[in-house]
């Protein structure tokens, strides 16, 4: 391998600082509102259930036009959907700054979320589209992949501080941020990729029923934390979502343009990375919400305290372009997916037996390898997305896995909430509430073993197809996986590389 191959001019890496600013923006964004939600409370006089509604208006936007967002990018143009989009965050982060009723939040935050549903999947493909394929385009995703997951932690510190000077910095720090980036990003972007344009049209109807579909799914999940508003409305809303989205399966199965082809739902390998990152993810954020209760609530630390005390989750964003890169090429990106997988379960594990009067130096081990267990996982799993999966459709694919994470953020958030819930009952007491705490830690830590197994199986599914003579080169004629064409080795593919047709 040539070190030219490896080593990039200054352009790219002009390029890759303004896709991985943009993906840092979103993190940030997201995880600074979740420490100030207090203090918007407080200034506004919210109730509990608006002030719920202001972080699941943003999982609305964002998980219903996901799939939609990713599949404009392929049609609609990459550059043009990305800088347009990031135009939207940025106005309407600001206009939640200025609010100054509950619905004005709910509205940005809505709106804010749509925006990074098309954002997300177009700067990811901008990616893949800027970046050879080899250990340029490894190195860039590595990059990418630990800036995304190094936001959100770094951002519960920048909420932090910045509420201590007024929340609605929260707000205003991203406009900052964004108009910074998009500025770069109109000089230095470029999409030379022609694009595809359907014979017969945009495919208007998938368009409508597949967003209804993941507005109605994403509604039912947001309401699960909350068991007191009724089942019915929770029932109705999955059951409008699946039939919307057995519409959306019947009108692209007939059309002559899609506006999704439906065999790339189907790719072993992406539904298997879909699936691990959609547990890896819930976890977390299920985790997160549990420590940020156990530490303010419990303890009666700040919020920069408690943001601080996270603050070592972010050393993937050191790790994982660094470290991750050569892992994947001496041992294989399966491998080194489902070693930070399993790390990630053990973190879960180690924080069962907190305590009222635990030292930080108990929970230090836990943070310390959700680090790593972030910094090993989140590339793979952003590196598999697009593995085995045409070039041309590389938007949609990280539109499946976006949509994957953010249901997952959901799901884990109402999973813990619903637990503790249920076994805290009437007992308001410390004791109660921290064996209630203990008890809704089990749902990160049994979502982790899950996602460990799915990579397991992976591995293990990709053994199967491994070639007769022993080598674990793939069977047939099928193009050498990105992370293999990366490591410049063999078995360098993860679970998600099992050869697949286009």
């Amino acid at each position: 391998m040539s070190t030219s191959s490896v080593r990039m001019d200054g352009r790219a890496r002009g390029v890759l600082a303004v896709l991985c600013g943009a993906i840092f923006l979103e993190g940030i964004d997201v995880a600074m509102l979740n420490v100030a939600l207090p203090s918007i409370r407080a200034d506004m006089g919210l109730s509990t259930g608006m002030l719920s509604g202001v972080v699941s208006a943003y999982v609305l936007g964002y998980g219903g036009f996901m799939l939609l967002g990713g599949r404009a990018a392929d049609l609609l143009g990459r550059r043009r959907m990305f800088l347009f989009w990031l135009g939207v965050f940025l106005v309407f982060s600001g206009l939640g700054g200025f609010a100054t009723e509950g619905w004005m939040l709910l509205a940005a935050r809505f709106v804010t979320g749509v925006a990074a549903a098309f954002m997300a999947p177009a700067g990811l493909a901008l990616v893949t589209a800027n970046f050879p394929e080899g250990p340029q385009r490894v190195r860039a995703l590595g990059f990418y992949a630990g800036t995304a997951a190094g936001g959100f932690s770094l951002g519960l510190v920048a909420g932090g501080l910045l509420a201590s000077f007024g929340w609605r910095w929260v707000f205003f720090a991203p406009v900052i941020l964004s108009a910074v980036i998009l500025v770069a990003a109109v000089a230095l972007v470029r999409d030379d990729r022609p694009q595809r344009r359907p014979a017969g049209g945009f495919d208007l109807p998938g368009a409508f029923t597949v967003t209804g579909a993941m507005l109605l799914l994403a509604y039912g999940v947001v309401r699960l934390e909350h068991p007191g508003d009724g089942r019915g409305g929770t029932v109705a809303a999955f059951a409008g979502g699946l039939a919307l989205l057995a519409a959306f399966v019947a009108i692209e199965r007939r059309s002559a343009a899609p506006l999704v082809r439906l065999g790339i739902l189907r790719t072993g390998a992406l539904a298997r990375t879909s699936l691990a990152a959609l547990l890896f993810i819930g976890a977390f954020a299920g985790f997160q919400f549990l420590v940020t209760l156990y530490l303010q609530e419990l303890r009666g630390w700040s919020t920069l305290e408690t943001g601080l005390a996270m603050l070592i989750v972010g050393v993937d964003t050191v790790l994982a372009p660094t470290l991750t890169p050569r892992l994947v090429g001496r041992f294989g990106n399966g491998r080194v997916l489902f070693g930070g997988l399993a790390l990630a379960a053990v973190a879960y594990a180690l924080f069962l037996p907190m305590a009222p009067d635990w030292t930080y130096a108990a929970m230090l081990p836990t943070m310390a390898l959700l680090g790593l267990a972030f910094s090993l996982a989140y590339g793979p799993l952003t590196m598999a997305a697009t593995d085995g999966v045409a070039e041309h459709e590389h938007g949609l694919a990280g539109g499946v896995l976006y949509t994957a994470i953010q249901f997952g953020t959901a799901l884990g958030l109402s999973a813990v909430t619903a637990v503790s819930v249920a076994a805290l009952g009437g007992d308001g007491s410390p004791e109660a509430r921290l064996d209630a705490l203990r008890a809704a830690l089990a749902v990160p830590v049994t979502a982790a073993v899950l996602s460990a197994i799915v990579a397991a199986y992976g591995l293990r599914a990709r053994g199967r197809s491994a070639a007769p003579t022993g080598t674990e080169e793939p069977t047939g004629t099928e193009e050498p996986t990105e992370a293999g064409a990366t490591a410049g080795t063999p078995g360098a593919a993860g679970p998600e590389s099992v050869p697949t047709s286009r």
